[in-house]
């Protein structure tokens, strides 16, 4: 009856360490929406250069931030822009349509 009850707790202990691994691992995916985030892209945006490495990568974290931005009456016509939309294509983010 010992090697069941150890057996039991150590199986219990096992999930709880797997619950709160996958709790971390959730946590580190949040994005924290900051459109200064994106100042690496402003030369692709305002100049006629392709967006660098780090505007792309920025741009992809910030995906999910997008709609907000879009929302935004300050921030809205700076990603409602065509050389924004020429950016994001570029870096293979697609712009929200419907928010």
């Amino acid at each position: 009856m010992k090697k069941v009850s150890c057996s039991v707790a150590l199986m219990t202990v096992a999930v709880a360490v797997v619950v709160v691994l996958l709790g971390q691992v959730g946590l580190t995916e949040a994005v924290e929406c900051n459109p200064t985030e994106l100042s690496s892209c402003l030369p692709a945006i305002t100049l006629p250069q392709p967006p660098s490495k780090i505007c792309c990568d920025k741009l992809k974290e910030q995906e999910p931030c997008l709609c907000q931005y879009l929302k935004d009456p300050s921030l809205g016509k700076y990603v409602n822009n065509p050389n924004t939309k020429k950016v994001a294509t570029t870096c293979g983010v697609p712009l929200p349509t419907n928010c």
